[in-house]
């Protein structure tokens, strides 16, 4: 699944296609993907100005000029694609219809742009902007790791007297929203500090010093284009490239990369998911 850097670069590249430009016309091709679309999501949608594109966790929300938002989720496989941008920076032609294509923003501009999800994992939602962070899937997340709001201290009174390992409180989107498998697999591995380590065993000085480590993975991971695994692309189609960089992630019985340890990376399994780590310099 997308995490938080595959989000924001599709987020950049929809940005200069979709703000200020009108939606002229919506075609939903199906009533659901992993939930079902809101009533007259078409109809709502046609007509309508984009005000502003931001993301929430691994969300992208779209003010509209009549006072809804519409939310996006990638789920496992979806992708935002354009074509026929007039602004000249992705493919000119429209392909052709795809069957995946569930939803198409058709923009009076002459670009195009196709929500594609084979899995149907994806979702989108319209609700009151004035009422947004009241959604369900938005009310009980944690402040973003790239905020003002997720500094040392917050973090390590977070973490404090918990007994979960730190890579399960660190995937917990109540605590820090938008984290996930890879990530955080490679922000401890940048920070020396083991997997299973109990998160309230994380000396508070460990603990805050963690935070710039989580925000220069993820800053490293958006200059990148983020990960490209299996599905994930741009917005105009090209791959992320930062799974070149990964220290850890995927590189189980492989060398530690940090000078001077001769350690190799393991796989182990936390929470159903697989965690990579080197034993010898995370502790």
């Amino acid at each position: 699944m997308p995490e938080l850097p595959e989000v924001e670069t599709v987020r950049r590249g929809l940005t200069p296609v979709m703000e200020g430009q009108v939606i002229a016309r919506a075609d939903v091709n199906r009533p659901d993907l992993r939930w079902p679309f809101p009533p007259d999501m078409a109809a709502r949608l046609t007509g309508v100005r984009v005000e502003r594109l931001r993301r929430r966790s691994k969300y992208i929300l779209a003010d509209l000029d009549r006072g809804e938002t519409l939310l996006i989720h990638l789920g496992m496989s979806g992708r935002m694609l354009i074509s026929g941008d007039p602004l000249g920076q992705f493919v000119h032609d429209h392909p052709a219809a795809q069957k995946h294509d569930h939803v198409v923003l058709h923009m009076a501009d002459g670009a195009r742009i196709t929500f594609n999800d084979p899995r149907r994992f994806g979702a989108m939602d319209l609700m009151p902007t004035a009422t947004a962070d009241a959604h369900p899937l938005l009310a009980n997340l944690g402040p973003e790791p790239l905020g003002n709001a997720f500094d040392g201290p917050y973090l390590a009174q977070r973490l404090k007297g918990r007994n979960t390992p730190i890579k399960a409180a660190l995937l917990d989107q109540r605590i820090v929203a938008g984290l996930g498998n890879i990530y955080v697999c490679e922000a401890l591995y940048r920070a020396g500090i083991a997997p299973r380590r109990k998160a309230g065993r994380i000396a508070r000085a460990r603990a805050e010093a963690l935070v710039p480590v989580i925000r220069d993975v993820l800053s490293d991971a958006i200059a990148a284009g983020g990960s490209s695994l299996r599905d994930y692309r741009q917005a105009d189609g090209e791959l992320g490239y930062f799974q070149h960089s990964f220290d850890v992630y995927g590189r189980e019985g492989q060398p530690c990369r940090r000078a001077g340890c001769d350690g190799t990376v393991r796989r182990i399994v936390q929470s159903g998911r697989s965690s990579f780590y080197c034993a010898q310099c995370q502790r």
